[in-house]
């Protein structure tokens, strides 16, 4: 690896792999909210009412939160080239059970079934921290992340359009076909990728069941860091119930609500059997890493990638009612937002690379703090090219901190990069909960200066995260010899 160029128009040894995980992730996106730029034509079908439609929102969102955790733990034991194709071929049944829905329910049962496709992000992360050396992996990774989140911008600006094409309901031939290319990429990508590059050994995660943790202290914080991800769950089920859209009686949302508290006594329990050997014996100082370093960008990750799920999902319905604009033109307008994932994840994965990971963070959390500010500020008095121009400028500081953010990650501990990956890309998804049940709550304005006040928050947890340099200790899957890696 350190003998190949990093050159962006080649096809082949590791470029070749950071451009089949991207495409995989650019589906993974558009698949995930094929919906969102047509919630219109979709809600005049089915007869949806204006709560309906920002449920949908949320449970298109929610179900990536314990997938992500899943598909964490499973690709650091089984290998990304069989996760992705898998998870791809998979949720490709959801899909076109959504485009063939003829009602709320069977709508609210696909949309939360497809949630389990925002899993893919994970699963890329893992296969290109394997193939790229420290000095190039925030670059690597930022272009993996920004031009597969470009799947989204993809679909606002295309799918309308080709609804064009048929009858009211082409959204349901739109969403078919973004399933055909999802299932037919699944073959292509399982024929064609693999996890290491030739003579490198894929390092498995020791135990499965929780995330290993090094300290005592480690232990507590990361039972604590799992509330939130039960919290809202337990958030759209409130949604789901009498005292939300009323589909769960009030039996049925008690029984979701002791289930959930369950499971998190059950995810204790597993934490605790994978990691008691701490309490019985220091982990050596050359084998720790700090949990605190994942909490940190848990919460800066709620804040970046959770308010662009939640921004993405919103836009064209803002854009359509503020500035009175046609869905098609909204749904284009609105892709502007998303469209700023081409150059600033990788972006700010550059800049991880080049200037360090705290810093760079901290001027981006700032810039995405006042971004947001200054959209909880437009109006419809404002032209709709200044709205454009500053949804852009925001957008720029939202995804140059996700490609900080993930600059960081796999540099924690290498082989639990897949469970890191996933407990943070699934706090992404609690702010995007967080943020959308709250859009049901209050205006526009206050929306995104909710959004503001919870980066500025996150600026503060990020100046207690330690400078990421100096070295790491990685065992060899055999356990007989410990490597020593860059991670500056």
């Amino acid at each position: 690896m350190k003998n190949e160029r990093f050159n962006i128009f080649s096809f082949s040894g590791k470029m070749k792999t950071l451009h089949l995980s991207w495409i995989a992730f650019f589906i993974t996106f558009m698949v995930w909210f094929n919906f969102a730029p047509m919630l219109q034509s979709i809600a005049a079908t089915l007869n949806l009412t204006k709560d309906e439609v920002k449920t949908l929102l949320i449970l298109n969102v929610t179900l990536t939160i314990p997938a992500r955790i899943l598909i964490g733990m499973l690709t650091d034991k089984y290998g990304p080239r069989l996760m992705y194709s898998g998870l791809l071929a998979i949720c490709a049944i959801p899909c076109f059970m959504f485009a063939l829905a003829e009602n709320f329910q069977q709508a609210a049962i696909t949309r939360f079934l497809l949630g389990f496709i925002g899993a893919g992000f994970v699963i890329g992360i893992r296969l290109v921290s394997e193939w790229f050396d420290e000095d190039e992996l925030g670059i690597a990774e930022g272009i993996y992340g920004g031009w597969g989140n470009f799947g989204s911008a993809a679909a606002a600006f295309s799918l309308p359009a080709l609804t064009l094409l048929f009858d009211e309901n082409g959204w349901r031939y739109a969403i078919g076909l973004t399933g055909i290319i999802c299932l037919s990429y699944s073959v292509i990508f399982y024929q064609s990728i693999r996890d290491t590059p030739q003579g490198k050994e894929y390092e498995k995660s020791k135990v499965s069941g929780a995330l290993e943790v090094t300290s005592k202290s480690d232990f507590f914080l990361l039972l604590l860091m799992k509330i939130p991800l039960y919290g809202a769950l337990a958030l759209l089920v409130w949604k789901l119930s009498p005292a939300g859209v009323n589909m769960f009686n009030p039996s049925i949302s008690y029984t979701l609500y002791l289930s959930l508290i369950a499971i998190y006594a059950l995810d204790c329990f597993q934490a605790w059997r994978v990691n008691r050997h701490i309490f019985q014996k220091p982990v050596p100082h050359c084998h720790r890493y700090q949990f605190k370093q994942v909490a940190v960008l848990n919460v800066l990750y709620f804040a970046t990638f959770g308010s662009e799920l939640a921004v993405v999902s919103m836009l064209p319905l803002f854009f359509l009612e503020v500035f009175e604009l046609s869905p098609a033109a909204a749904g284009l307008v609105a892709s502007s937002y998303a469209f700023m994932n081409l150059m600033s994840r990788p972006g700010g994965g550059w800049l991880s690379d080049k200037f360090g990971r705290k810093p760079v963070l901290l001027i981006l959390t700032a810039g995405l703090t006042m971004g947001y500010l200054l959209m909880g500020l437009m109006n419809s008095q404002w032209s709709v090219g200044l709205a454009i121009i500053v949804a852009m400028t925001c957008s720029f500081f939202v995804q140059s901190g996700e490609g900080a953010v993930f600059a960081a990650v796999p540099l924690i501990k290498k082989r639990l990069t897949g469970q890191i990956a996933g407990m943070t890309g699934a706090y992404g998804n609690v702010g995007a909960v967080c943020y959308l049940v709250l859009l049901s709550f209050v205006d526009y304005s206050s929306f995104f200066l909710i959004i503001a006040l919870t980066a500025a928050i996150g600026f503060i947890f990020l100046l207690f995260m330690d400078n990421l340099e100096g070295k790491t200790a990685e065992e060899s899957a055999t356990e007989t010899t410990t490597d020593l890696i860059d991670v500056t």
